[in-house]
Formats: C-alpha cells, sequence, structure tokens
C-alpha cells in the first residue's frame, strides 16, 4: 500500500490555534496538492458540517490550500475518487464512522489511499485510521454495524493519550488499564498518541512526530516508550 499519512493526536494544542502546531506536517504532506477535502461527519450537534468546513477553510487559506466539504457534494463516493487529498476531522468517533459507512466510503477512501492519496486525520480521523475504534476515548452516543475502521494501518491509536496524574486520590481506570483491558481480547498494538504528537506514515514507514514521546502497547508486554524521530515502523507487522 503506498500509504501517505499524517495522523495528528488533535486539531489544537494549548496556546496555538487550530492545526498551527501540526503546520509543516501538514505542508510536508499537501506538497503539489492545491486542495483537499474534508469530512465533517465527526460533530454530532453544536456545529453544522458548513461551520465546521469555514473553520478549517480559515486555517488552509494562508497556506495555499482550498477546502471543500464533502456535504456540498451531490455524491460523496464520486467526491472521494476525484479528491487530491483527504481530511477527517476530530469529534465522535462512533459518529463519524457512522457517517462513513452510511455514505458507503469506507471502501472509497482505502481505494484511494491504496493509490497513494494524501490522508489526514485529528482525533476521530486519527481513530478511524486504525484498524478498528476500538480504543477511542468516546462515548457510544449512536450505533454502528461494526467497529472496524478505515484500516490504513493494522494498529489502533488512541488520541489525546493522558498519563496518571502524580499524586491524584482519583481512583478509575487510567487509560494505561483500559488499553491493557482491550489487550485481553484483542492483539493488535494500540500507539498512545499525547497532545501535540503525530504518525508520519509513509509506505511501511512510520516516523513519531513532534514535542512528545508516544507510549506503545503490545499485548502481553510491558508498554515502551518512543521519543520523536524514532522509526517505529515495526508496528507494520507486530502481529
Amino acid at each position: 500500500m503506498s500509504r501517505n499519512l499524517l495522523l495528528i493526536s488533535t486539531s489544537t494544542t494549548h496556546g496555538t490555534g487550530y492545526l498551527e502546531h501540526a503546520e509543516h506536517e501538514v505542508k510536508a504532506l499537501l506538497t503539489g496538492k492545491s486542495s483537499i477535502l474534508f469530512i465533517p461527519y465527526a460533530r454530532p450537534g453544536g456545529i453544522s458540517h458548513k461551520d465546521y468546513t469555514s473553520k478549517v477553510k480559515e486555517a488552509f487559506e494562508p497556506w495555499g490550500i482550498s477546502v471543500s466539504g464533502i456535504h456540498e457534494y451531490e455524491n460523496p463516493v464520486k467526491a472521494v475518487q476525484e479528491a487530491e487529498a483527504i481530511f477527517i476531522g476530530g469529534g465522535n468517533t462512533f459518529q463519524l464512522l457512522k457517517g462513513l459507512y452510511t455514505n458507503k466510503l469506507i471502501e472509497p477512501i482505502q481505494e484511494r489511499i491504496k493509490k497513494g492519496m494524501p490522508y489526514m486525520g485529528t482525533s476521530a480521523g486519527t481513530n478511524v485510521a486504525g484498524k478498528t475504534i476500538g480504543t477511542t476515548n468516546d462515548m457510544p452516543i449512536v450505533h454502528v454495524k461494526s467497529f472496524d475502521a478505515l484500516q490504513l494501518v493494522p494498529f489502533n491509536i488512541n488520541p489525546h493519550y493522558l498519563d496518571p496524574i502524580e499524586g491524584s486520590t482519583h481512583m478509575g481506570e487510567t487509560r494505561e488499564t483500559r488499553i491493557a483491558e482491550f489487550h485481553h481480547l484483542n492483539r493488535q498494538p494500540v500507539i498512545g498518541l499525547r497532545e501535540g504528537s503525530m504518525l508520519r506514515i509513509t509506505g511501511d514507514k512510520i516516523e513519531l512526530k513532534g514535542p512528545l514521546s508516544a507510549r506503545v502497547f503490545l499485548q502481553s508486554e510491558k508498554p515502551v516508550e518512543f521519543n520523536p524521530g524514532d522509526d517505529i515502523s515495526f508496528l507494520m507487522e507486530a502481529y
């Protein structure tokens, strides 16, 4: 598969504007492209597809990239087939995946990615790039016929990964505990992406970008930290 992916933990970090922290990597992903198709299905309410797309347009305009929303097209499948690049934004992962299934976009997106079309996701858009959405932090506010996602990579991702707060008296499960529970019944690796972190994937090569380390979880093994710039391509064949 000729993957050309940028999978970002979050669209906005503390003290930065929308996508500002990822500007360099976004520009690198879209080298030679003048437009991108935005899929706003992750927003369940409070902001319309039109308003969400407008926000994205404002971010990409200074970079010389025009943005169109998939909801603006009569035929969503055709829009994907003709797109130069695709961006799927954050929100609720269940709502997003349901929208992708309802509009029959899973296979069309997969086919375009196989041929090297650039794909970027933030938060929920990063979740659905993985094997399943089984490690999302979101609540299942809608029913999805399958947890199987776009499967652009053979592992799962946990965006917004949080470490335990030292000295906290909270007795609930940590993210690490939840992922361990996932691995009791599922084999695929999971990457915990902290805020500001992202994965740059070209072909079968995976590189961690951003200022922070990421935590990699393998079934029946202790979690391992990887630093920015590290090559973690072994995850393509980890199970």
